[in-house]
């Protein structure tokens, strides 16, 4: 017999309100775009603003520019500004932002074994796999 989970009281932290600390993270790294933010700093360690824009296809400089003022505003991502000419700003991941890189490793070699079991059933259509993840292990 399972047992029931019981209804959590709504909390509130800034602007965002949640019942769990799993919708508390959705919240604050969850989306499209937040995601790949977090993996690209996490892998490279800092990024200007360009060089992110250009590692992610698809997504508007808007979009973007909106992905990091939360991811900023939530403590994931540090923004410094260098008084040059022209400006120079760079995107860094925070120790919290940090800690999500590992989760977001995860969901990635989840993703690759999910599209490996997919192509042995024939669903799977595309231009061929992502390069290999080394130590995939079957996720599903």
């Amino acid at each position: 017999m399972k047992t029931a989970i019981a209804p959590c009281a709504v909390k509130e932290l800034g602007d965002k309100r949640y019942r769990c600390f799993f919708e508390l993270t959705l919240l604050v790294m969850g989306g499209k775009w937040k995601p790949i933010v977090i993996y690209h700093l996490g892998r490279a360690g800092v990024m200007r603003f360009s060089e992110l824009r250009r590692s992610m296809a698809g997504v508007t400089e808007r979009m973007l520019a909106r992905q990091l003022r939360e991811l900023e505003a939530d403590g994931i991502v540090t923004r410094t500004v260098f008084r040059e000419v022209p400006p120079r700003v760079e995107y860094a991941l925070t120790d919290l932002g940090r800690g999500l890189v590992p989760i977001l490793e995860e969901l990635r070699d989840w993703g690759a074994a999910y599209e490996q079991a997919m192509d042995a059933e024939g669903r799977f259509r595309g231009p061929g796999y992502e390069n290999p993840v080394p130590g995939l292990r079957s996720a599903v």
